[in-house]
């Protein structure tokens, strides 16, 4: 996965999720914090340098808040000093929506659980190598399974 393949899949559509979950926003409320329904399901974000896994360098696997699908290893995370989680990719390709962003004045790419549509973060093409990528996650999006 590499740039080119993030802005081609924004804009032609993601691949097929292995899965799908789909609740209601009173399902998602009922199992989630405030916090996590406002920056999942309304695409809020986690202030810099505040979210649990910032600074987090425990070995697992991070999964969606949401559905508990695993999304990103703790091998491919580093520190981005952008004040978010950073990966460097996705553990299956399949897992991850890619969508065109243009709120704020800005054009960036949002990413987002490929199987319940959680918002997640940002990506961005200033991350180290192999990918060239920074997978810029929300906290209250993810959830470190030991």
């Amino acid at each position: 996965m590499n740039w080119n393949d993030v802005i081609r899949l924004a804009n032609n559509g993601s691949p097929k999720p292995p899965k799908r979950v789909e609740k209601t926003d009173n399902e998602w409320k009922s199992i989630l914090t405030a916090e996590e329904f406002q920056v999942t399901r309304k695409k809020g974000t986690d202030r810099a340098f505040s979210g649990e896994y910032c600074e987090a360098h425990e070995a697992g696997q991070y999964a969606c808040r949401c559905c508990e699908t695993t999304l990103f290893d703790s091998s491919l995370k580093y520190d981005s000093n952008s004040g978010w989680p950073s990966f460097t990719e996705p553990m299956e390709e399949n897992i991850i929506k890619y969508e065109k962003d243009v709120s704020f004045g800005m054009v960036r790419v949002e990413v987002l659980c490929n199987v319940c549509d959680a918002h997640l973060g940002h990506v961005f093409p200033d991350g180290p190598e192999p990918t060239g990528l920074r997978y810029c996650i929300n906290s209250s999006s993810i959830k470190l399974i030991k």
